[in-house]
């Protein structure tokens, strides 16, 4: 997985945790003054903006491409490109440090996650404004990763990728169990079942898996089960996933893991998929970001949309952001801002995502041959690009949420691993995230 996103696929913040509680407690809130960071941009001024990717090395060649393509169509913009870190995980930390000492990029890769805490450090531009003028064809973008970009109704990045949750399945697997392949209208009870099928000890191969470390990929695994019965992940600024609907969620998968055991139970989230790929996995709640490595596995796999409940299949999105950032000079703050439109148009997008392996960011990119060639190389693309259409709810972006998810994540490791009931532990990790919400 780390070799398309340097570790995205989960969204840790395992070195960027304390970092978002810094950047929310120490920057104090906004500082916005209600200026337009780029008011009397001057499009032909010579500026140099620096912009950290975020990016492994192969991505980052593709990045560096790109910014010197901008360069030649705009000779007096100079980009300085550089992952920003050492990984993805660590550039909240990295711009932490960064706003402190007064030395930050002009525009980040950042975890949507990280949104409510950047929103918050009083350093991103307010790019509300300019992404809802007509030329930016803001709506071209799926509604939870303009909803992510969004914190405290002002949007401070732009999307730069999509992605969202569905169902893999080993179709050698199920062939061998002799069950039919699951379908879009599959429930949690059908899951349920196939999962205990496919579970053989004696081989050491599960039904399915989790991860139980306590991250993020943890915590927002079961954000859709949640919504689908009807939950909210927040009321206000008040915890409500310890209401009847996340128990219900949660009590779901205990019983797979606990009462069944057929739940792989993955301590550091980087196990699951690997041993999905190499046949000891039947089934993985996984994103596009695993069709490379299925393609290198040579794994024969199919995808469908997550199981539901009542026949509602909302998956979860988890959008990662590119964050401009105010520098005080209105030359380098709108040169930023054109260059990521310029970034992020149905033009370009094709050659950094779908040159990557990721979605597209807009729907229009739907009809490109840059789409056709994705989807027939990587099987089951057309399938999670269709599912952004059953992302219809965002995780939060107000600060605090990080703090969270962590409460969250323990609680749910605790269930999968027979510690703890849903209920008391769901209740536990509201009674810890009351005060960190929104402060």
């Amino acid at each position: 997985m780390t070799s398309l996103r340097c570790g995205r696929a989960f969204r840790l913040l395992a070195s960027g945790a304390g970092a978002a509680l810094v950047l929310s407690a120490c920057m104090g809130g906004t500082t916005d003054d209600g200026k337009d960071a780029a008011a009397g941009y001057d499009p032909k001024a010579n500026v140099e903006i620096t912009w950290w990717t975020g990016q492994p090395q192969e991505q980052e060649k593709v990045a560096e491409q790109l910014a010197a393509e901008y360069h030649t169509a705009h000779p007096n913009v100079t980009i300085k490109v550089s992952p920003g870190a050492p990984t993805t995980d660590d550039l909240l930390t990295k711009l932490s440090a960064g706003f402190t000492a007064g030395s930050y990029p002009d525009i980040s890769y950042a975890y949507g996650n990280w949104a409510g805490d950047l929103g918050a450090s009083g350093k991103a531009q307010d790019l509300t404004s300019y992404v809802n003028d007509p030329s930016f064809q803001w709506n071209e973008m799926p509604a939870a990763a303009r909803e992510v970009a969004t914190t405290n109704g002002k949007v401070i990045g732009i999307p730069a990728l999509v992605d969202n949750l569905a169902l893999i399945y080993n179709k050698k697997l199920f062939d061998k169990a002799g069950l039919a392949y699951p379908t879009d209208n599959w429930s949690w009870d059908d899951f349920r079942a196939a999962a205990k099928k496919l579970t053989d000890k004696s081989t050491n191969q599960y039904g399915t898996a989790y991860s139980v470390s306590g991250s993020e990929d943890t915590t927002w695994h079961l954000w859709p089960m949640l919504w689908q019965h009807g939950g909210k992940i927040l009321d206000g600024n008040k915890p409500a996933f310890n209401s009847d609907a996340g128990v219900a969620a949660l009590e779901t998968l205990r019983q797979i893991a606990v009462d069944d055991k057929s739940m792989y139970l993955d301590q550091t989230d980087e196990k699951y998929a690997p041993l999905f790929n190499s046949g000891h996995i039947g089934m993985m709640l996984s994103g596009p970001w695993a069709l490379l490595e299925l393609k290198e596995a040579k794994l024969v796999y199919g995808v469908v949309d997550l199981p539901g409940y009542n026949g509602d299949h909302q998956t979860v999105s988890g959008p990662d952001l590119w964050v401009l950032f105010d520098h005080q000079d209105v030359n380098r703050a709108g040169a930023t801002r054109d260059f990521a439109k310029w970034l992020t148009s149905a033009e370009i997008d094709p050659k950094w995502n779908l040159a990557v392996g990721n979605l597209p960011l807009r729907t229009t990119e739907k009809d490109s041959p840059e789409f056709a060639n994705y989807v027939k190389e990587y099987p089951g693309g057309q399938k999670f690009f269709d599912n952004l259409a059953n992302a219809k709810q965002a995780r939060p972006t107000l600060p605090g949420y990080e703090e969270m998810s962590r409460n969250v994540g323990d609680a749910i490791a605790k269930v999968l691993q027979g510690q703890a009931e849903p209920k008391a532990a769901l209740d536990e990790a509201a009674k810890k995230s009351a005060n960190s919400i929104g402060s």
